[in-house]
């Protein structure tokens, strides 16, 4: 019983503090998943960028979310670019499971990831 309610304080927790938009909705970002290989992440991005449709103009060279240049950091704006585009046109946070869920913005020094209720 302790870790059932463990859990339970747990999923309370992240629950209230998680950003709510006025209306109730919970804001959520699509990131690299920490478990995906950089070979796999490589991949998804490169359609994100592509096919997908993601606009990865600021994960070049000299724009704000360049730095820090990995994989897993290019990946996690792309995704959620392209997450954040197409979410309420069937558009998911799935890239083959290179990608999760997140209610904790992403966004960092001059990086700022985008969120569209």
């Amino acid at each position: 019983m302790p870790i059932l309610w463990k859990r339970t304080m747990l999923a309370l927790l992240i629950l209230s503090i998680a950003p709510r938009k006025s209306d109730g909705e919970l804001e959520q970002w699509c990131i690299a998943d920490e478990q995906t290989p950089d070979d796999e992440l490589q991949i998804a991005l490169d359609w994100a960028c592509g096919k997908g449709g993601a606009d990865c103009s600021k994960i070049q060279v000299n724009q704000p979310c360049y730095l820090p240049n990995t994989v897993r950091d290019h990946a996690s704006y792309a995704f959620n670019n392209y997450f954040q585009k197409f979410k309420h046109k069937g558009g998911s946070c799935y890239f083959k499971g290179a990608a999760i869920i997140t209610e904790l913005d992403p966004s960092h020094s001059s990086c700022q990831y985008e969120f569209h209720p």
